[in-house]
């Protein structure tokens, strides 16, 4: 979301810290958000009680286009099987962006190291609704041990965007919807 002179305090505030936290991780200052936001600090603490709620409630308002990004486009004429790969595939061409930092849900997890952090309990939040989404659709897809390939899979995710995020690994190879597969067919999924 790019920050427009129409969008509100509040929305300016929360597009820049979504934006540059992801950017240069979640201690970036107050001066600099209020910089970027074009918003006073005093307005800024009228509108929230910390930094760390506003970072909190800027991951939260990100939550549906974070979802979106994965979800695959006809879910209704999609396997189970082709709707877990979809995720990795997406994983693979969003890694391509000359942005690209890895999962900033993942990233302020790391980060924070603070599980009591209100943008950590959104986080966790987020990633618990992905291991869900991935035990479910194991589930649909007759997958063995549902329980356990959706762990896998948001293991999977979690290394790979971590490794592409941090510039050590490419995925534009295929190696993650590859690794997927191999488990996929290891759970004897349809």
């Amino acid at each position: 979301m790019a920050t427009t002179d129409k969008a509100s305090p509040r929305d300016r505030l929360l597009d820049a810290a979504a934006r540059l936290s992801y950017r240069d991780g979640v201690c970036i200052g107050i001066e600099a958000l209020c910089r970027e936001a074009g918003v006073s600090k005093r307005s800024m603490y009228q509108m929230f009680d910390s930094k760390d709620e506003m970072l909190a409630a800027s991951l939260e308002q990100r939550i549906p286009w974070y979802e979106a990004r994965f979800a695959h486009p006809d879910p209704e004429a999609a396997t189970p099987r082709e709707r877990i790969l979809h995720v990795f595939e997406q994983l693979e061409k969003a890694s391509l962006d000359d942005g690209y930092h890895g999962c900033p849900y993942l990233a302020v997890l790391v980060e924070l190291k603070n599980p009591e952090h209100p943008a950590s309990v959104v986080a966790r939040l987020v990633k618990e609704r992905l291991v869900r989404t991935f035990r479910a659709e194991a589930e649909r897809g007759g997958a063995h041990h549902p329980d356990l390939l959706a762990r896998q899979l948001l293991l999977i995710f979690d290394g790979a965007a971590a490794r592409a995020g941090a510039g050590v690994e490419r995925l534009d190879d295929g190696l993650t919807t590859a690794t997927v597969t191999a488990l996929l067919n290891a759970a004897e999924m349809d």
